[in-house]
């Protein structure tokens, strides 16, 4: 049951991921939250299951027609260096803010989007 359970997690993981271009993430993080992670560790974790699920949507866009290299390159440079930035920032915030940041920035994205 629980391989059944990982490989829907997984589908679904990747499914919304390269979808909605994002969201994925959330999806891991529960996953692996529910798997009695820490707070760290899930989101850690959850970026490792996203970046090649990422690379492999990106690809297939691409090669579809959906994107150039040319539209993502103006937002790759500080995209890098604020993921560096956040793997840093990561160990020095407590869990339990961590969680609350995280809950925070997800209801702050989903009125956002409700409201567009």
């Amino acid at each position: 049951m629980h391989k059944i359970k990982t490989f829907l997690l997984s589908a679904a993981v990747g499914t919304v991921n390269a979808l909605f271009g994002a969201g994925g993430g959330l999806i891991a993080v529960s996953a692996f939250k529910a798997q009695d992670f820490s707070q760290k560790k899930a989101q850690a974790s959850a970026i490792a299951v996203i970046l090649p699920l990422c690379l492999i949507s990106s690809a297939v866009y691409a090669a579809r027609g959906y994107y150039s290299i040319s539209d993502a390159l103006p937002y790759l440079p500080f995209g890098l260096l604020g993921a560096y930035l956040g793997a840093k920032l990561l160990k020095k915030i407590p869990d339990r803010a961590l969680k609350k940041i995280f809950a925070l920035f997800l209801i702050y994205t989903g009125i956002r989007m409700l409201m567009r």
